[in-house]
């Protein structure tokens, strides 16, 4: 069965049917969602999430688009909050040069998460967005290999893929592989190991050809399947069960700590 590893079912964009589409995964084929934070609002709509369907686990962390008015009461909150239930991971965090400018801010917020990370012993989930040589600095600078965890959304070239593969990182793959444009992330999963690869919707957001500009789930990440499976020459339903695996692996499901 499929793991969803990276989406955002508190957006309001599942106001109106959000019960009902989370009900009906584990029947169509979706096993794992883990739903993942990225404002002080949605960590806190995410633990609501995960308390009521058994199959969706969350992560806790600030997007760097939002850090800018964080407080240290909310990174107090934050580091106490990872240690609940079914919480696996810190995410998403990272840099984002595309919308703002406040380097030296956004590289304090993501240190400081991943060094609660660290203290939780949980992996994080990186965003990063026109920062790709930054974020690699500060993940390398702060031992992020120790931490381990998952590039989500991943959008640069081989050459980058292979310094955060080297780090020991997953690579989150969605449905920008399907997109016509997208001829640099079809490189990246050609080369990459299928050992290091998760699958992702990032949902509602980035929904795969051919629903691409609708809102996105679950649902829809057969499409995504197929592709890497052309991709790598493999079959549909190994690019599930190893993607699968690597997931459980990940984020620790199935093992220890849940």
């Amino acid at each position: 069965m499929i793991f969803d590893t990276h989406a955002h079912y508190d957006d309001e964009a599942f106001d109106e049917d959000r019960e009902q589409l989370l009900e009906r995964m584990r029947n169509r084929g979706v096993e794992y969602i883990v739903n993942v934070g990225a404002s002080m609002a949605s960590c806190k709509s995410t633990i609501g999430l995960i308390r009521r369907f058994p199959y969706v686990y969350g992560a806790l962390g600030i997007h760097p688009d939002e850090i800018a008015e964080l407080t240290e009461e909310d990174y107090q909150w934050l580091g106490k909050s990872i240690y609940k239930p079914k919480i696996v991971a810190v995410g998403e965090i990272g840099l984002d040069y595309h919308w703002n400018d406040n380097k030296e801010q956004q590289i304090k917020a993501f240190e400081r998460q991943m060094d609660i990370a660290r203290e939780a012993e949980l992996p994080i989930i990186v965003h990063s967005r026109d920062a790709a040589q930054d974020t690699y600095e500060v993940m390398k600078s702060n031992h992020a290999h120790e931490i381990g965890g998952v590039v989500h959304c991943f959008s640069y070239a081989k050459e980058m893929a292979e310094k955060f593969l080297d780090m020991g990182f997953y690579l989150g793959i969605g449905g920008v592989v399907t997109f016509s444009n997208a001829k640099k992330l079809r490189e990246v999963v050609e080369y990459m190991p299928m050992e290091q690869m998760v699958i992702e919707t990032d949902c509602p957001y980035l929904a795969p050809v051919p629903n691409r500009g609708k809102r996105n789930d679950s649902f829809n990440l057969p499409y995504v399947v197929n592709k890497i499976a052309e991709i790598k020459g493999i079959r549909p339903d190994e690019v599930i069960d190893i993607t699968s695996a690597n997931a459980k692996k990940l984020y620790g499901i199935g093992q220890n700590q849940i």
